[in-house]
Order: C-alpha cells, then structure tokens, then sequence
C-alpha cells in the first residue's frame, strides 16, 4: 500500500509538471525553430532575427510556465502573482530558469489563493479593486525579491549539479543506462515526473548552449514502443494482434506513446524489449551525434523531424537512433512472444490493469477495448446508475426514455444508485469512472459508459441496436408513465425564481457548488453538511454532464440531510471550468423521495438543445431563464 501511495504521488506530481509545460510546447518550438533558422551556426543565419533568441529562452518561456503554474493553483491572480515571483529567479540566475519557474510560479499562486480565503468576507464594498490589485502586487513583488536572493541561486547550483550529473553520464558512455528508468516508467506512468521534471529543463539549456541536446530523445523515442507493436502485429495472437497494426500506426505518427503500455503489461517480459530498444537508440543518437533544438511532443516521428536541427547529419543522426530502438526492441519481443506459453493475449484485461495504474480513465483504452458481450436479446429493462442516483442518471434516464418511446420501442428506462442495481437489470448506463463499480454489481448486464449525459452517441446506437435486435415486436407492451419510474408529480415549489441567480463569476468549480449548495440550505432544501457531501460527490466522478451544463449535488450517503426536493439554477455567462470543461449553467440539486425527477426529466429534455442552453445562458431576468425552462 505505502508503495503504490508513493507511485501514485509521483505521478500526481509528474501530471502537475506536465500540466505547466505542455500548455507552453507552442513557444518552446516557436523559440527552437528561430534558434535553429537564425543563430549564426542556423539554417539561414540572420544577426537581427536571431536576437530574439536570448530573451525568449531566459525570459519568454520561465515566465509563461510560472504563470501557468500559478494560474493552475488559483485561477488568474494566481498566473500573474506567479509570473511576477517567476521573474526574480529568472533576473537572479544566467541560465534559463524553468525549474525556478516550476517552483515559484504555483508558490505565487498558492500564495496569494490562501491570501483571498484569509480576506473572504472582510474587505468593504467598494474597496475590492484596491485590494484585489496591491495584495497581488505586494505579494508578488515580495515573492519576486525573495526568489532573486535565494530561489535563482539555489536552483542554479542544484541545475549544474544536474548537468555535471548528465555529463559525467556522458563521458562514461553510460546514459544508455537510464533507459533502465525510463522504459518501465512510461509504463508505470512516472514518465512527466522524468520528462518534465528533470530532461526538459536541462535538455532547454544544453539546446541554448549547443544547438541540440539527446535529452528531448531519451524518454520521446518512439522506436522501442513500435518495436513491440510490430512484434505483436506478426506474432501475436487473438485480439492483440488483430488491434497491435492500428496501435502501430496511432503510436509511430500519432506520437501516443499510452497506447502500447497494455501490451507490454500482458507480458511483463516485454519491459526487456523496451529497455534494451532504449539503451541501443540511446547509444546510436550518442555515437552519431544525435539529438533535437526543442522538446518533441507529442513523441512523434513527425514532431521529432519539425524540431531535428536541420542538416543531414541530425536527420540521419535521429531517424538511425529511432530504428535502431525500434528493431532490437522488435527483436527481443519476438523472443519474449514465441517462447511464451499464453494461447491468446487479453488486450481489454491489461487496458483495465493500465488504468488502474494510472489512477483514471485512459485516453486510448476505448481503441484497444472493445464491449466483451453482445447487447442481450428481448431488452425490457435498461437502468441508469450514478453514485446517488438523484442526478446525473436521472437526467440521463429522462432523455433515453424519450428516444426509446420515439423509436415505438417498448423497454423500461429507469435510474438509481450503484448500490441500488437490481440483479435483473440487462442494460447498464453508467459515466466512465463509475462504470467498473457497476461491473462489480451486476456483472452478468451488459455494460454501456458515456461521457456526455445530455448528448451521448450511446444513446441513438442503443436505440439503433435494439431496432434491429426485434425490441419492437417484444412481449413487453406496458406504456412507460412516471409511476414506473419512480417518478412524482412535479411541484411548482421546487423551483423558484429567487433561487435562480444570473451573472454569476467564479474562480473554480469548488467555489461555484459551493455557491448552489449555500443557495439550497437557504431555501431550507437541505441541512449545512449538504454542501461538503455536493463537494465530495463531483470527486467521486465529474457532475459536468455536457452542453456546457453541471448539475451538483451530493452522495448517497447525503440523501439524509435533504429535506425536502429543490432545485437553485446558477448562469455563469463567462463559464467555469469543471475538469477542463467549460459550465455555463448549473443546476444545483436536492431529491427527496423521487419528487423532484419530473421536473429534472425537463431540464434534461430542454438541456439537450444547445439552442436553449444559449437562450439561458444569455437570459437577462429569472423570469426568462424559468420560461425557457418550463418549455418542456
């Protein structure tokens, strides 16, 4: 357990590395390709266009990362206090100060966020702006004064212990050895702790000095991967090597390096291939002098030929370490596949062991993983589940209903909680992240996960699917009404026009479920532990259910501290961001005994339109949004 806490500490620290350079990739090719177009050594050398060069790598790109970085702890304040702290170790060291920028820029950030949270509620009307514009500037300046002295010094020496490290690699011909690392962390997703944190920062500062550095190709080498793909391609058997050609593809020119991870995972051998295809690339891009003018990403053989230093030698240098990489690891895979005892590789079982490594949802494991069951025959009972099943499933359940009873089918569309499923359930809806917890329960249902619950695909391929499957001839002939469902007559009292609140801004999404819960207690809805349980629910998995639209609301275990049903509609017109989707609308809920489900049938059928979520979302009264609402 302490392990696996550790690894997953890692790659939560390697993520937020990631999440301040990537957002920059733009101007580190931006400054790499005028580095390599005009220095004096460059492809068309110009003295006035290559001036730029200094300035952008010393204070163009440390500055972007730290305000990004702030801005990822708190929002914009938290950008611009951590640009001004970025910019004193950037003035108090000569080198390029990327890892000064990854430190102070989310300090500047958390700095000034718990700066608000101490002055929430404290500063008098009318003296916001002045306080809001001297607290960011005198933290920021302080902060910046602060780095100067001790952060740009300290990091400096700890950047040239860095690179005395690298070098002495270098000189004793041993940095093959850290694909020992690197291969087996890709894998185990520590790979942007490796990148980011470390090779990028000094791989930039070897760049400036000399033009190129092998660093931007230890981890970003695409050929060890696409050696084992290959290997499986030819050598594989069952559903792994019919998906490997197309993995092949995805990963060489795509540069989505996830995609074979599954792979080498089904056979653990394989962590050799990868290992010794990286040490061999490694060894080539250093005995022909390989390596790129900026970081390659994604880890592409086209992003590494746009950002190869252009002369013959480089192009050679770079594309012979690639396939070198790629046929020892091609090589040794084969070894590991034919010696192997296994009959047929499960690709969908190691695609769900790499997610669970990961901690979330794979961005590949819809291409590798395919539905393990046929959709059953005679379907007459679909259900929608969520944690609570008072939200989410229920929008969800609201809008297939629809679909089902326009299609003149005859099925049961209902919602619950995960907890709640019954055993006969044959057709199980679910969002991604909860999907695994519904397989737990009902694993004999077939087993649907969506990402978008007001305007899935799923849904009209589930209509299209039943279709054909005959449902329309089924036995099952009772009218689908709300009393089936679950369902109770709606009530005018659940929502009112004084719980709607238009212009609404926000820094985070906490803030904003924060702001719908306050609005429920007050309308005397539900008890103050509510709110906590709201928060703790859109951890558990997102409560952004598409079309610009969130509808908070709390757990299963909260359903005790409603008291009765209600609803607070919160417009946000610049929108707020709920895990990098923008909300516009948000729909805070409290469901008491089902009374509340009718009327979130409309809201769903109504949300469903991005021409009435424009309409709300641009309502100048409460009156207006209520109308469109009432609509349905």
């Amino acid at each position: 357990m302490a392990q696996s806490n550790i690894k997953l500490a890692v790659q939560k620290f390697g993520n937020f590395l990631s999440s301040m350079v990537m957002p920059n990739i733009a101007a580190f090719i931006a400054w790499g390709l005028i580095t390599a177009l005009f220095i004096p050594t460059g492809f068309i050398p110009n003295e006035s266009l290559a001036k730029m060069v200094g300035p952008m790598v010393s204070f163009l790109l440390p500055v972007l990362i730290g305000y990004t970085g702030g801005k990822l702890v708190h929002d914009q304040r938290g950008g611009v206090v951590g640009a001004i702290a970025t910019m004193g170790v950037v003035v108090g060291a000569g080198i390029p100060m990327f890892l000064g920028a990854m430190i102070m820029g989310p300090f500047g950030g958390y700095a000034i966020k718990k700066f608000d949270q101490w002055v929430e509620g404290k500063v008098k009307t009318g003296f916001e702006m002045l306080v809001n514009n001297f607290s960011a500037g005198i933290l920021g300046g302080g902060l910046a004064i602060v780095s100067f002295l001790a952060v740009g010094p300290a990091v400096s020496v700890f950047t040239g212990w860095l690179e005395n490290g690298v070098e002495w690699l270098v000189s004793m011909k041993l940095l093959p050895l850290t694909s020992i690392l690197i291969e087996p962390g890709k894998v185990l997703f520590l790979n942007n702790a490796i990148n980011h944190g470390i090779l990028s920062p000094i791989g930039t500062e070897q760049a400036n000095s000399t033009g190129k550095s092998v660093l931007f190709l230890l981890e970003a080498n695409p050929g060890p991967g696409l050696g084992v793909l290959l290997a499986y391609s030819i050598f594989g058997k069952g559903n792994a090597k019919r998906t490997a050609p197309g993995a092949a593809i995805i990963q060489f020119l795509g540069g989505i390096h996830e995609i074979y991870f599954p792979y080498i995972l089904m056979r653990p051998l394989l962590f050799l291939a990868v290992i010794l295809g990286g040490m061999s690339g490694v060894f080539t891009l250093l005995l022909l002098g390989g390596g790129l003018f900026a970081p390659s990403s994604p880890g592409s053989i086209i992003a590494i030929t746009a950002v190869t230093p252009h002369h013959a030698s480089a192009y050679i240098a770079n594309f012979a370490g690639i396939l070198v990489a790629a046929a020892v690891s091609f090589i040794v895979s084969i070894f590991v596949l034919k010696t192997g005892k296994q009959t047929n590789e499960d690709i969908e079982e190691a695609t769900k062991k790499m997610q669970e490594m990961k901690g979330k949802k794979s961005s590949v494991s819809g291409i590798l993983a395919s539905r393990t069951k046929d959709i059953p025959q005679d379907v007459n009972k679909i259900v929608f589940a969520c944690d609570a099943g008072m939200g989410s499933s229920a929008m969800g359940a609201s809008l297939l209903r629809k679909k089902v009873k326009e299609a003149g089918l005859k099925v049961s569309v209902t919602n619950t909680a995960i907890s709640n499923l019954p055993e006969d359930a044959q057709i199980v809806i679910t969002q991604e992240e909860l999907t695994p917890r519904a397989e737990n329960k009902v694993p004999g249902a077939y087993h649907i996960s969506v990402e978008n619950f007001l305007s899935s695909p799923e849904y009209d391929k589930l209509i299209n699917e039943l279709k054909n499957g005959g449902n329309e001839g089924s036995q099952h002939e009772e009218e689908i009404t709300a009393e089936d469902t679950g369902e109770k007559p709606a009530d005018d009292s659940l929502l009112l026009e004084k719980y709607i609140f238009l212009n609404k801004d926000f820094a985070n999404k906490e803030e904003a479920i924060r702001f719908a819960g306050r609005a429920l207690v007050d309308g005397g809805y539900v008890d103050e532990s509510y709110i906590e349980a709201m928060i703790e629910r859109d951890k558990i998995t997102t409560t952004y259910m598409g079309n610009d639209v969130a509808i908070p609301h709390g757990t299963e275990d909260a359903k005790k501290a409603v008291i009765k049903s209600g609803f607070t509609v919160i417009q946000v017109p610049n929108g707020v961001d709920f895990d990098g989707e923008k909300v516009r609308l948000i729909f805070g809920i409290a469901g008491k005994d089902g009374t509340h489900l009718e009327i979130l049938s409309g809201i769903a059928v109504t949300c469903s339109d991005m021409a009435n979520i424009e309409k709300m979302a641009e309502a100048k009264t409460a009156k207006e949004l209520m109308e469109i609402l009432n609509q349905n």
